[in-house]
């Protein structure tokens, strides 16, 4: 089995592009961060910070584009894809990505959208299976 859960924070707005197949994906940066804790012996262990690279297809690269900025607070599952590239120097460089399956939003609206009764709705979850794009 190929899962990956995480829940984080972003760290850039999202970059989308159109495939020439018409295709959108876009890619997040998602920082998840291991809270600092002390050993039973007395040892402190320090906060510790990942970063990962997500990738959304499709109606969840919309999305993405739309509703998510730097900062927002998500929580994704996907599975782990491996790719590998040959720099200029001809050295070999290897990308762990995670592809999104679904996603949900965990940053509350501003409040001047919740007042107002004209704002749209943000959307809070998605999977990637039931977007009509």
């Amino acid at each position: 089995m190929n899962k990956f859960t995480a829940i984080g924070n972003v760290g850039k707005d999202p970059e989308v592009r159109l495939l020439d197949s018409g295709v959108s994906v876009a890619t997040v940066s998602l920082a998840t961060t291991e809270r600092s804790y002390k050993m039973a012996n007395g040892t402190e262990v320090p906060e510790r910070t990942e970063w990962h690279n997500i990738v959304l297809w499709k109606g969840l690269a919309d999305i993405a584009e739309k509703y998510i900025k730097k900062g927002d607070k998500i929580y994704i599952e996907g599975k782990v894809r491996y790719r590998s590239y040959d720099d200029k120097d001809g050295v070999k460089r290897y990308i762990t990505d995670i592809h999104v399956d679904s996603m949900e939003m965990l940053t509350p609206k501003p409040k001047d959208q919740q007042t107002q009764g004209n704002a749209p709705q943000q959307p809070r979850e998605f999977l990637k299976d039931d977007l009509p794009f």
